[in-house]
């Protein structure tokens, strides 16, 4: 290895807190405390197998020039503040989707949302479920930073912190001109409860939060939400959809509704590094990730969403709406990241690397994803003729990234 790589490789172990020879678990520990610095040493060694690994990089991405994204509350203010400074200028860009299309879309930021709107149906309970949202993120990183000059990385929110420590009280949540804005404003919803399922599944009954209202601290106190809802749950067994269709113009304001109690069920540290060291397949994998219908368990994805709750928080068509949905898919991209590096050659490069067919919860039936299914993100990204196989490893393909 040359001594590039061998500084980057301790550079990076460094910022993670754990030795790449510490004895990985085997099990998650039920004490959370303890099971967050499992997370660490599996993080850790995902970071120093991807470095080592004997097919490790693409043509583009060497050691020398690899990314690395953090978690938000390990940034300086200074970096928390460049990022929400660089949303809020995509934001304030005009969009590239036609309004043909998606009359709502007024911004660079929006055709975001307009994309995950339209291909919602075919971007979960798929085969492409991990791997479309990497790349989705990657490309939503890759404007902030050539179209606001970003010069950090996608930060991610690890909900196993927030989860002991309370939302309210985390950096992402805080509501500081740090944070990624804050709870909304307190709405009376006593003896109410954001109901899930339908379609033939059991219903899940789910907490409501503190909040409720429009957010009015942070950086995005004045942000409107343009689209949606879609499919939006509302505490009460309500579900509102916009009546002109959810890409028709809708300006709203943001809102939230913090719940620390979906947080500490179902996306705590235990959880997360169950995640990681249960399953054995991919298919298992992003089950328990997305939650098993008709189990009554929502997995860490779940649980992340309605943790935020509000609008477009509780609508999956609608969620990126909300700025805090990126640093949320990060901490799964971080999850699928680490699990994969613990059997790389089976887990990026096999033959059982990819599970799943094209339509959510093959409803309708359609064909197997395979490494040869194309990627599109439509007017969000730069147009580039991705597959399947290209997004499999974060130092591959259009990537050149791992976390820290």
């Amino acid at each position: 290895m040359k001594t590039t790589s061998i500084l980057a490789v301790a550079a990076l172990l460094a910022s993670a807190h754990a030795s790449p020879h510490d004895p990985l678990p085997k099990s998650a520990s039920s004490d959370t405390s303890t099971a967050q610095e499992q997370l660490k040493v599996l993080v850790s060694h995902a970071t120093y197998a991807v470095k080592s690994h004997k097919k490790p990089f693409s043509s583009t991405c060497k050691p020398g020039n690899v990314q690395v994204r953090k978690e938000w509350s390990t940034l300086s203010p200074r970096e928390r503040i460049a990022y929400t400074d660089a949303v809020l200028c995509l934001q304030n860009k005009a969009a590239k989707s036609p309004a043909s299309w998606a009359p709502g879309a007024k911004s660079r930021y929006d055709d975001w949302v307009a994309t995950h709107i339209d291909q919602t149906l075919r971007i979960h309970y798929t085969g492409n479920f991990l791997g479309w949202h990497r790349y989705f993120l990657w490309e939503y990183e890759q404007a902030l930073r050539n179209e606001c000059g970003y010069q950090g990385t996608q930060p991610y929110w690890n909900w196993g912190l927030s989860a002991a420590s309370g939302m309210e009280k985390s950096p992402v949540w805080d509501g500081s001109k740090t944070s990624m804005s804050g709870n909304g404003a307190h709405i009376d919803q006593t003896n109410l409860s954001v109901v899930l399922g339908g379609n033939g599944l059991p219903e899940i009954y789910l907490p409501v939060g503190t909040g409720g209202g429009c957010i009015t601290t942070g950086p995005f106190k004045n942000m409107t939400v343009n689209l949606g809802p879609a499919a939006l749950t509302i505490p009460g067994n309500i579900t509102s959809i916009s009546p002109s269709g959810p890409l028709s113009y809708n300006p709203r304001c943001l809102k939230r509704d913090l719940t620390d109690e979906i947080n500490t069920r179902f996306a705590n540290s235990t959880a997360i590094v169950d995640n990681i060291l249960s399953p054995q397949n991919v298919y298992d994998f992003q089950m328990q990730m997305q939650g098993i219908p008709g189990t009554g368990i929502i997995g860490i994805h779940g649980g992340g969403h309605y943790a935020m709750g509000g609008d477009p928080g509780r609508d999956v068509f609608t969620s990126p709406g909300d700025p805090a949905f990126y640093l949320h898919h990060s901490m799964i991209d971080l999850v699928w990241t680490t699990w994969q590096m613990l059997d790389p050659e089976n887990r990026i490069y096999g033959n059982d690397a990819i599970m799943g067919t094209n339509t959510f919860l093959n409803m309708p039936a359609s064909e197997n994803t395979t490494r040869e299914t194309k990627i599109s993100i439509g007017w969000a990204g730069r147009g580039e003729n991705v597959t399947m196989g290209d997004v499999m490893s974060t130092v591959e393909g259009p990537f050149c990234y791992v976390y820290a």
